[in-house]
């Protein structure tokens, strides 16, 4: 039995050196100026056996962390794998964020290392004097810094309950949150995703898994990346969602497994139909919110089914739920049954289980003895928030779903005060941080306003702090969201900036989400609400 990430990609690779590891298709080469083409398994674990001497010897080991901003290169796994047979954790950094993105991240984490694209090291250097980090940067083909510190558990086993990795999950009432994931939970998500069967059957050393999904959230790390490890094949990591080139990437290779997420579908439909729609080897897809109208117009186009699950940074493949078995509901946000590795509740406001069809917030567990078994290890310095999330010995969710007579599970909504665009999960709360720095900014709130494309777009509503004439108020908010694009990734930037007088607040002045959230649904196209959505581009 492997306990470590690298144990069980050493062992595939001894199996299958001559086989396809990664496949980096043509699109994703020349976004990132690197050669297209496969990297074999056997020549992927020399590059890690390279690497782990080299990190080895500048005395890098059991309990540092180390941060990756290495988008989704090859270099991230290579990496990753050569720290995770030293017992180092590493923190996935999204290359969008920015300046007070990054000073959080790094006091937070309190990383020693960061392996970085070189025009981002100066970035990464000032975030860390701000916070107080003495960080050692490198490229990811550069010499190893010497650790300014020993290894903190350089005397204890690496295994099965070591920090393998650290990633950050939008809060709700506060700034992002480390999840400590182990060994066991990323294992676990590889083992629990090539076991599957019914309608996502996995072929052992066959399957070919593409995703434009980022490697520093939990789906491409502990899913689409772990299967491979577990299950051999091949992983093609795109560069991100490009939708006019996405079929013919999938074609050159090969692909037989896609990941997607729900605004994906939609942008592929958007095109017009074409007889190579169905000029693919693509198995079926793995993901997560399509729209209920797209559902079924996709899969008849198409020719694959989408196989809509459920998960959390938190959970894992520990409390997965995904409807890999007929009758799938094609169209109605049926998100599968419970299965015998977890326990479920669905609980209304007052803690009571609610009855067949009516909405009520998820709750899960792991069956058995250890309720936690393959979860998160916990949030990183915040154990009053990992009690809270446990709470009573279950894992509450913050998601809305109801269960029929029949045991399947809907998708409602979200509870929690999270705006998800195309993917991404923002903090209301962390860009109203950002925003309340303004000059002009008296108080802010944002919310999530519908997008027909993006799923949710953030509006945020400002009440000034002297009074702005009306010909002026488009430059403020313009002003105002460069301000955030400076001081955020640009997805969480403001794609509507409205003007209010007042915000909706409690009676001891706390934001009124309810309230607000209502709000944001009408102020788009109001004279006081200014469309903002053309100045969130990506960053180079």
């Amino acid at each position: 039995m492997h306990t470590t990430v690298h144990q069980c990609f050493a062992a595939t690779a001894a199996r299958t050196p001559g086989a396809d590891f990664l496949f980096t298709e043509s699109v994703t080469a020349k976004a990132y100026g690197i050669a297209a083409g496969a990297l074999r398994w056997g020549e992927a674990a020399d590059r890690v056996e390279r690497l782990r001497r080299a990190y080895l010897a500048a005395g890098w080991g059991h309990g540092h962390r180390v941060g990756l901003l290495l988008e989704n290169r090859p270099a991230f796994l290579l990496h990753w794998f050569a720290l995770n047979a030293l017992g180092v954790s590493v923190v996935p950094i999204n290359a969008e964020m920015r300046s007070a993105e990054l000073v959080y991240l790094i006091g937070h984490s309190e990383m020693g290392l960061a392996v970085t694209l070189p025009e981002r090291e100066a970035d990464l250097l000032a975030a860390a004097a701000q916070a107080g980090i003495d960080l050692r940067t490198m490229e990811a083909g550069g010499a190893v810094p010497v650790a300014a510190a020993a290894a903190p558990r350089a005397r204890d086993p690496i295994g099965l309950d070591t920090e393998c990795a650290l990633l950050y999950t939008s809060g709700t009432t506060g700034r992002p949150k480390g999840c400590i994931l182990s060994n066991a939970y990323f294992l676990r998500a590889g083992e629990w995703y090539a076991a599957l069967d019914g309608v996502c059957s996995v072929r052992r050393d066959a399957e070919r898994v593409i995703t434009p999904l980022p490697l520093n959230h939990m789906n491409a790390m502990a899913f689409s990346t772990m299967v491979v490890l577990v299950a051999g094949g091949c992983l093609v990591q795109l560069d991100r969602f490009h939708p006019k080139t996405w079929l013919a990437s999938a074609r050159e290779s090969r692909a037989t497994i896609v990941h997607y997420l729900g605004v994906m579908p939609a942008m592929l439909l958007s095109a017009p139909a074409s007889a190579a729609d169905r000029d693919h080897a693509i198995r079926w897809g793995f993901g997560a919110g399509v729209d209920r109208k797209n559902h079924a117009p996709f899969e008849s186009r198409f020719g694959f089914p989408l196989v809509e699950a459920w998960a959390m940074t938190e959970t894992g493949a520990g409390a997965c739920i995904m409807a890999n078995r007929e009758p799938r509901l094609v169209g109605t946000s049926c998100f599968g049954r419970q299965q015998d590795y977890v326990e479920i509740r669905l609980l209304d406001d007052e803690g009571q289980d609610v009855p067949a069809d009516a909405p009520g917030e998820l709750l899960v567990r792991a069956a058995g003895n250890d309720p936690r078994r393959h979860f998160f290890s916990g949030y990183l310095k915040d154990e009053q928030a990992t009690r809270e999330a446990w709470a009573d010995g279950w894992f509450h969710t913050g998601d809305l779903v109801r269960r029929d007579a029949e045991g399947n599970f809907f998708f409602v909504d979200r509870k929690k005060n999270v705006i998800r665009r195309s993917g991404e999960n923002i903090s209301a709360v962390e860009v109203e941080s950002v925003l309340n720095q303004h000059p002009a900014v008296k108080t802010s709130a944002v919310a999530a306003t519908p997008d027909a494309v993006r799923g949710d777009e953030v509006l945020a509503c400002i009440v000034v702090r002297d009074e702005v004439e009306v010909s002026e108020r488009a430059r403020i908010a313009q002003d105002i969201v460069e301000h955030a694009l400076a001081q955020l990734a640009y997805y969480k930037a403001p794609g509507y900036v409205a003007f209010v007088d007042a915000l909706p607040l409690t009676a001891s002045q706390k934001i009124q989400r309810g309230q607000l959230r209502e709000l944001a649904q009408a102020l788009p196209g109001q004279a006081h609400c200014f469309d903002t959505r053309a100045m969130k581009k990506r960053q180079g």
